[in-house]
């Protein structure tokens, strides 16, 4: 599985184009798409002090990536362009018409990466003992 990955490095790009495209649209296009409506967001499940959908978007972004960028000499960096890209995407969120910045958004970005950062330094220490 993760040889698959980091052989086809464009799925990892491809996902970061839709996080990217979805993030920085002036409404949400999900909610365009389902509900025929720019200013609706679906939920997914409620949230508790971090927002759950953003959670998940990043749980999946940053699985594919460190998959992907499975080398030791790659971990930090992978790590370090996650953590960027959870900042930037929502910091730009005051620039954008129609988007709002939330801390709350902010935190599930950053939980979702750092849940999957700490489990595979955890799996790449006990591989390497």
């Amino acid at each position: 599985m993760i040889k698959f990955f980091s052989k086809h490095k464009f799925i990892f790009y491809i996902f970061n184009f839709f996080l990217i495209i979805l993030y920085l649209f002036p409404g949400s296009l999900l909610g365009l798409f389902l509900y025929n409506d720019l200013s609706s967001q679906p939920q997914i499940t409620p949230d508790f002090i971090i927002s759950t959908n953003h959670l998940y978007a990043f749980l999946i972004v940053s699985t594919v990536g460190f998959l992907t960028f499975n080398k030791s000499n790659q971990f930090i960096y992978i790590s370090f362009y996650l953590i960027f890209l959870s900042l930037l995407l929502e910091i730009l969120h005051y620039f954008i018409p129609g988007r709002t910045f939330q801390f709350s958004d902010l935190f599930g970005n950053l939980l979702g990466v750092l849940i999957i950062l700490f489990l595979f330094y955890f799996f790449k220490r006990n591989e390497n003992s």
